[in-house]
């Protein structure tokens, strides 16, 4: 692989931004390798392969929605692409406003998909997202109430 160009580490980041925003899980599974490690809690086990990262993604985009994700700072060293980043969404289930702020780290192979991933972030809910109507929840057949 060529060495990588801040220009590389943007379209990389603008590419996992499309993939958060849209909820697109096969955007976000294009990104990785198949083999690759992915972490969001340096203090949990890894993700390891694409079968348990696709099925994060499918769980974690099936509860979301009006995300938002940005890239704050890049760094490139080697192989690896770092950035500091800020990100919100709503939960389906009730409407609550959830906003992150952390840093992330790209570890690419020579194909220049990631091999390894890690989050560090900080996670707060800051309200009600009162744009958003979340859908009833089923207690009974044939009655629905909210949540």
């Amino acid at each position: 692989m060529p060495p990588l160009t801040h220009g590389d580490a943007q379209d990389l980041l603008a590419r996992y931004k499309r993939a958060w925003e849209r909820r697109d899980v096969e955007l976000a599974m294009e990104l990785f390798t198949d083999d690759a490690e992915f972490r969001f809690d340096p203090f949990e086990p890894a993700l390891d392969g694409a079968n348990a990262i696709r099925a994060w993604w499918n769980a974690t985009v099936a509860g979301i929605a009006h995300v938002d994700f940005d890239a704050e700072r890049i760094w490139l060293s080697g192989d690896t692409v770092l950035a500091s980043f800020h990100a919100a969404w709503t939960e389906q289930s009730g409407a609550g406003r959830i906003r992150t702020r952390g840093f992330l780290t790209f570890e690419l192979a020579p194909d220049g998909r990631v091999r390894r991933f890690r989050d560090w972030s900080r996670t707060k809910n800051v309200g009600i997202d009162s744009t958003f109507r979340p859908e009833p929840v089923a207690d009974a057949p044939g009655r629905q109430r909210s949540p």
